[in-house]
């Protein structure tokens, strides 16, 4: 418990340090400028991460929404419910609709991945073509998507929009948002809801590593500059369009509380 304590003091006072919150969307743009230069200039070495069946692409990237959306829930759910009841001195009541109010963030989350996916899939269906090792005197057949196309064990080439580009690029910005809470929470140092807060604390900032890593291997490894460029620029408007702009309405799931800015070096949560 001590460990988990330090390892999160040490978490948080980073977040504050290095402006993660402000500096991550530029970052995310900076690797997927650089990788590419590396990845087209022949400069990009051999590792294991270029294999598509790696453990954190098959266990982690493939499910990362999920990932994200468990660890999101109960950290969302504690720590509203907490912040509403000790700061805002909301009934039991009051605190439960604020916090199924901005878990509806998370409902908002799975909507923006269940379109973005499904439109990156049309794209690359209406954009592809078909080929295949078929004797040169057969008829030409005409596939109507990428999944008939690979039943033939053909190559299906189209605009393969960079689906990991924008999902980890979406998933690790909405999770340090979220992290923001922390910036005015008070807990008591020895209570067992300190402890949970802590552990669900530095599982998100671990899985934000990890998409964060697998952002890079995506952009040295794998997709043409444009399909990367465009997945991540999908990624960052989702982001901006939610937390930056319709979560400051009143009809929205709203903000983290409390809305601090980003510049705020205030984490009463640690002390």
């Amino acid at each position: 418990m001590e460990r988990l304590e330090r390892c999160g003091r040490w978490l948080r006072a980073g977040l504050v340090a290095w402006r993660v919150r402000p500096r991550l969307p530029w970052l995310l743009l900076a690797i997927v400028l650089l990788g590419s230069a590396l990845k087209d200039g022949g400069l990009v070495p051999e590792t294991p991460m270029q294999n598509k069946r790696n453990l954190l692409n098959v266990y982690f990237v493939k499910v990362a929404w999920a990932w994200t959306f468990l660890l999101l829930l109960p950290f969302i759910g504690v720590t509203t419910y907490q912040f509403a009841r000790s700061k805002f001195l909301y009934g039991p009541t009051k605190s439960v609709l604020i916090v199924l109010r901005r878990l509806s963030a998370l409902l908002v989350g799975t909507a923006v991945w269940y379109v973005c996916t499904g439109l990156f899939m049309y794209v690359e269906n209406l954009t592809g073509m078909c080929s295949t090792s078929s004797e040169l005197n057969e008829p030409r057949r005409l596939y109507a998507n990428k999944q008939e196309c690979h039943k033939d064990n053909g190559v299906w080439n189209g605009f393969d929009i960079s689906g990991h580009c924008f999902l980890l690029s979406y998933c690790a910005l909405m999770i340090v948002e979220e992290m923001s809470v922390l910036e005015g929470l008070s807990v008591d140092q020895n209570s067992r809801l300190r402890a949970v807060i802590n552990g669900l604390f530095v599982a998100l900032c671990f899985l934000t590593m990890i998409w964060v890593f697998m952002f890079l291997c995506t952009a040295v490894y794998f997709h043409d500059f444009s399909q990367k460029l465009l997945g991540v620029l999908i990624g960052l408007t989702a982001w901006y369009g939610t937390y930056k702009f319709w979560y400051l309405k009143p009809f929205s799931p709203g903000l983290p509380l409390p809305h601090i800015p980003s510049s705020s070096k205030k984490y009463n949560y640690s002390r």
